[in-house]
């Protein structure tokens, strides 16, 4: 059974919700024999992402503190074509929707002008003292909203 993708209506409509991206250097190890770059790097690439986003927007505080913590709820990847270790990757990062304590976040992976896989996931706020999952602050609620504007 196939899984119906998130990458909607098409690629290049979903491509232009993005407004951050970060560039990525694939590193040697990160690849196979052949060059190709391994699918957990893909993984990584979007935790770097992700952190550079939320540093772009100045909310690594509210995202990452002592009291607060953000956590990765899931994530999955789609994988389009392959990446190779000279690829001059682009990687773009959004904010799809800000909910009470979570963040939907939307990955894309592109080399040469070409998405090569999109990904997405959903982080939560955790309070560390309990476990349990805790607001996001209006505060930055809004930054993030202000950002994506129509898209979140």
């Amino acid at each position: 059974m196939r899984k119906e993708s998130f990458i909607q209506p098409d690629p290049q409509t979903w491509l232009a919700k993005f407004r951050f991206y970060t560039p990525i250097k694939v590193r040697y190890c990160e690849t196979d024999l052949l060059g190709h770059v391994n699918n957990v790097s893909y993984f990584m690439y979007f935790e770097q992402g992700r952190i550079e986003y939320f540093e772009n927007l100045e909310l690594t505080g509210e995202l990452f503190a002592d009291e607060k913590v953000s956590v990765v709820a899931d994530l999955e990847c789609q994988y389009l074509t392959q990446l190779y270790l000279k690829d001059p990757i682009k990687l773009y990062v959004r904010a799809a929707h800000v909910g009470r304590s979570s963040i939907d976040v939307e990955y894309a992976l592109v080399a040469n002008d070409q998405l090569k896989a999109g990904g997405r996931g959903a982080i939560v706020l955790i309070d560390t003292k309990t476990g349990k999952s805790t607001p996001i602050s209006d505060a930055a609620r809004e930054r993030i909203l202000a950002f994506e504007g129509a898209n979140a």
